[in-house]
């Protein structure tokens, strides 16, 4: 019976895929931390209900993603397993049925947005907090969801990039403080690159699978070849703009956190412009990296005002 508790503890960690929900957690907290910062203003409550509606957001996003991508995930997890792409594997493996990841998406999804309710009407966090959590839920509601699906239509990559960038980090200040600084958006631009690459480049391991099923994702549409040098481009993007930062009243001390972030960084641009994303093993390994580089790059904005 403990076996069988443990066993079912497993899946449901495996679909709901908790260590990706850091990439949303961190701009969150950051978001948070800048409002006590700049505007002396903080409320627990506050932060742990926004906290846990983004977790319900981003639970939407991956359980209905399992459903809807359920023919790539299992052509993906039979030719490229990876970590970082092709689903949790939970559904083509039939440990779970398929329509529980259906039922808890659509449950998060409403339980997130009563949770919006009572920050808006009962917590009084501003007008627009609705609009700030619908900017973010209904992208990743309809990211996998038919017959929208904008995983498939070339600008999925966009909106992550928008809704895992600036909106956690805009949505976090406001909701404490009942503004947006200016500062987010210089801030929204780093963030934002580095999660769109994460999602690009966790494209590549799937990239035969979503070619069998005719998924017209972004690099599906441009091929690995071209996309390497998208990469590049918003990588090396992204680092600019973070030592560019000081100049919009950040803490210069941010130059020094994020010399680690950059040599990350260069080392997966480089290994990118090698091609070595034809290698399983190294690509994996990149694709971890690439993760880290994301959260490095909210953690720096992090350390510079702790």
């Amino acid at each position: 019976m403990q076996s069988s508790n443990i066993k079912k503890i497993k899946t449901w960690f495996a679909l709901s895929r908790p260590p990706f929900h850091t990439v949303g957690i961190l701009p969150f907290i950051l978001g948070t931390i800048l409002a006590h910062k700049i505007n002396f203003s903080f409320s627990m409550e506050i932060f742990l209900l926004g906290v846990i509606a983004v977790i319900l957001i981003m639970l939407s996003t991956y359980h209905l993603g399992e459903y809807f991508d359920y023919k790539e995930d299992e052509i993906s997890q039979r030719l490229y397993k990876s970590n970082f792409a092709g689903g949790s594997g939970v559904i083509p493996a039939g440990t779970m049925p398929r329509s529980v990841a259906l039922w808890t998406g659509l449950i998060s999804f409403f339980l997130a947005g009563v949770i919006g309710i009572i920050l808006q009407f009962v917590l009084k966090t501003g007008p627009y907090t609705l609009l700030l959590g619908c900017l973010g839920a209904f992208p990743g509601f309809f990211y996998s969801t038919k017959p929208v699906r904008l995983v498939q239509r070339g600008v999925g990559e966009i909106f992550i990039g928008f809704c895992y960038g600036w909106l956690p980090v805009a949505s976090a200040y406001y909701i404490q403080t009942g503004v947006i600084h200016p500062v987010i958006h210089w801030m929204a631009i780093p963030i934002g690159l580095t999660i769109f690459n994460v999602i690009f480049l966790n494209e590549y391991p799937d990239y035969e699978a979503d070619k069998a099923t005719g998924k017209k994702n972004l690099l599906c549409r441009i091929d690995k070849e071209n996309g390497k040098f998208l990469y590049t481009t918003f990588s090396l993007l992204a680092s600019v703009t973070v030592f560019a930062s000081p100049f919009w009243g950040i803490p210069f001390k941010i130059v020094y956190f994020y010399l680690p972030v950059l040599i990350i960084s260069l080392y997966i641009v480089v290994m990118m412009l090698h091609g070595q994303y034809e290698d399983k093993k190294i690509l994996e390994k990149l694709c971890g990296l690439n993760i880290a580089v994301n959260l490095g790059t909210s953690l720096v904005y992090i350390l510079a005002y702790i």
